[in-house]
């Protein structure tokens, strides 16, 4: 994908494109004048968040458990690169199961869990971002592809376990769609003005409330924004909600909630027990370093 169609994507979406959501109709206008100097600019603000965010943390990821990885003979080769490359052909396929089939069958022939990780799954995270560089697979792909790799490595058992579990003097936000959505060029976007105004940022790619619940557990946040797409998703919004503040490492933690379901329906916050909804792109930032504790 070149930088001209990355901007297409950008400034041409159907619907416009709101805080921690894909498409909205509060903030496209913006959209151009927060990504200023051109569509290289657009690609170099996607690729600097899935390059300094999404990758890494899924490369450190580790025993859930807290066990050290132990590399075990195997009664089956290592993945060659062919099945690596068929792998990440499976994640990004529109078949929900195919990669983890796949992942199955490995096991089922000889591999272990450390080896899926180390030899599979963090070389198919390697892969997705070269494809990304020589602009062989375009956003969503590369996204829909990591999400997938997300959830086989909880699968079989590891997570991110390696952020500051205590307050920092750098704000730190964690941005997130609600279980049921895997589109992240919104939250992407809305990530990268978070982090130009200095703050530390983490998209979590968590498709599961249990993950997300998990992710505010082992790390400190600040604020937690969740993008809600659809009504669907409002059913248990409260109580993921209530989830992450419950299990929070910050007690005063503030969430943020936006996303188009926002912009055709009249909610209060309180009705999910969040601090704000926000459905302005530019006030994002603002509001949640006013809500933030001040003593």
């Amino acid at each position: 994908m070149n930088s001209a169609n990355v901007h297409d994507q950008l400034v041409n979406l159907p619907v416009s494109i709101s805080v921690f959501s894909e498409r909205s109709s509060a903030s496209n206008d913006d959209l151009p004048k927060a990504f200023k100097g051109g569509p290289a600019d657009c690609q170099t603000s996607i690729l600097s968040i899935i390059e300094a965010q999404i990758i890494p943390r899924l490369l450190k990821a580790e025993r859930a458990i807290g066990t050290k990885l132990t590399w075990v003979p195997a009664s089956r080769a290592m993945p060659s690169k062919e099945e690596i490359h068929s792998f990440v052909n499976l994640c990004v396929s529109p078949d929900p199961h195919a990669a983890q089939i796949f992942v199955n069958r490995l096991l089922k022939e000889g591999l272990n869990t450390e080896h899926i990780f180390l030899e599979l799954i963090t070389p198919a995270a390697r892969e997705l971002g070269t494809q990304w560089d020589l602009d062989r697979m375009d956003f969503v792909d590369v996204t829909h592809g990591l999400v997938r790799l997300h959830a086989i490595a909880h699968e079989i058992g590891f997570a991110y376990r390696d952020g500051p579990v205590v307050e920092g003097d750098v704000k730190r936000v964690m941005i997130a769609s609600a279980p049921g959505s895997k589109h992240m060029l919104g939250p992407t976007i809305v990530a990268d003005f978070f982090r130009k105004e200095g703050w530390q940022v983490v998209i979590e790619i968590s498709s599961s409330k249990k993950e997300l619940v998990q992710a505010v557990e082992n790390e400190w946040f600040d604020t937690v924004g969740l993008s809600v797409s659809i009504a669907l998703q409002l059913a248990d919004l409260g109580d993921l909600v209530d989830q992450i503040k419950r299990f929070s490492r910050n007690p005063r933690l503030v969430v943020l909630l936006g996303g188009p379901i926002f912009t055709v329906q009249n909610f209060q916050a309180s009705d999910f027990g969040a601090s704000v909804i926000c459905i302005d792109a530019k006030e994002a930032v603002s509001l949640a370093l006013a809500l933030q504790p001040t003593d």
